[in-house]
């Protein structure tokens, strides 16, 4: 694949630069935003890796302006582990969200998986998830399930959002926490199997067809399944 990094930090850039290419890809280094958002909108590029904290214009200004012309699927990295900056990522359009410090081993992880959800959505969808009957509206904060409404707490509509941008994927207790609440999971607190089952009883149990499964001993996926799969509780 080709890749594009934008990153301002010399040592970061390079690490990442030698590492992707040793893993096969072809690889492109921007330091500033200015001249990353310019290799992005100009080149063709598989997948982005931005930065946010940028000198020039920031990451979030990078991607805004390449969501108003290109699909090209985005990883942010960032050192700023704030809830309010991952939610604003990926309601901006970005596909995944790595706060740093991270492992190289899951910076591959997120690339594969980035990766395998195909081709991106066309640009007038992107601020429309959808699975079977249910609907999140990125723009106006609004869930509808068939055809119905469903009013939801911000804190509820985040881990819908998560949980939708990465539907098939199974998402860890620890992942959700991180990305959810801004927290170091803890075994002993069971904050995100409360929040699941109060999304559930809110966007799956009226309905017909389950889409939020758990995963024993890994955590939960949004999907819909077969009708002949057995219900997880």
């Amino acid at each position: 694949m080709r890749l594009l990094i934008i990153e301002d930090e010399p040592r970061l850039a390079a690490y990442l630069h030698k590492g992707l290419r040793e893993h096969g890809h072809v690889v492109d280094v921007a330091r500033d935003g200015i001249d990353g958002r310019h290799l992005a909108l100009e080149g063709d590029y598989d997948l982005v890796l931005l930065d946010v904290m940028l000198p020039g214009v920031d990451g979030f200004a990078v991607l805004k302006d390449l969501r108003a012309r290109k699909n090209t699927p985005v990883l942010m990295l960032t050192a700023r582990d704030q809830v309010e900056d991952r939610v604003r990522g990926l309601r901006a359009g970005a596909d995944d969200y790595l706060a740093k410090p991270f492992a190289f081993s899951e910076l591959l992880a997120r690339i594969d998986a980035v990766m395998r959800r195909g081709t991106p959505q066309p640009i007038e969808d992107q601020l429309l998830l959808r699975l079977a009957d249910l609907e999140v509206d990125l723009s106006a904060r609004r869930v509808h399930r068939a055809g119905e409404r469903i009013d939801l707490t911000a804190q509820e509509f985040t881990l819908l959002t998560l949980l939708m941008r990465r539907r098939g994927e199974v998402m860890s207790r620890t992942t959700l926490a991180e990305q959810v609440w801004d927290m170091n999971f803890d075994s002993n607190t069971n904050v995100v199997d409360v929040a699941i089952r109060r999304l559930r009883a809110k966007v799956d149990e009226p309905y017909g067809a389950k889409l939020i499964h758990t995963v024993r001993g890994m955590g939960y996926v949004m999907e819909l399944r077969d009708p002949g799969e057995a219900p997880t509780p």
